[in-house]
């Protein structure tokens, strides 16, 4: 597994992708690792060891505030690791954006939030994909 983001050298954080998103999930994977900068996921090894215990504990403390926690945020964060293209990921996303609002995450309120977290620096620009996002969801 990777354990420092390739593009960023952070430390991942690790998160239990439930049964149900894991299609979505870099390579299928159970587990993936997201960068806390630039929000981009991978591939974790599920073998290794984990303090995840199914995404409602302490999963995400090493991710910016805006991501909450439980289903609902790994559906965000899976969804914020496909923006790089739109046009290629739409299925996936609308997919992932209907997951996250059904676990009750308001998905455009933690765009924003994202996009004015000076701790992030995301791998596509928030504030114009939330835009096409609004476009594309219509």
């Amino acid at each position: 597994m990777v354990e420092n983001c390739p593009e960023c050298d952070r430390p991942l954080a690790r998160i239990d992708v439930p049964a149900d998103l894991r299609e979505f999930a870099p390579d299928g994977a159970p587990i993936v690792g997201c960068c806390p900068r630039c929000l981009r996921t991978f591939a974790a090894d599920a073998s290794e060891d984990t303090d995840v215990d199914g995404g409602d504990s302490g999963a995400n403390a090493d991710l910016p505030p805006a991501i909450p926690d439980g289903d609902g945020g790994v559906a965000l964060l899976l969804a914020l690791g496909r923006l790089d293209s739109l046009a290629t990921n739409r299925p996936a996303i609308q997919s992932l954006v209907e997951a996250a609002e059904a676990a009750g995450v308001d998905v455009f309120l933690a765009l924003d939030r994202l996009a004015a977290d000076e701790s992030v620096d995301a791998h596509a620009d928030l504030a114009r994909r939330r835009r096409q996002l609004e476009t594309l969801l219509e």
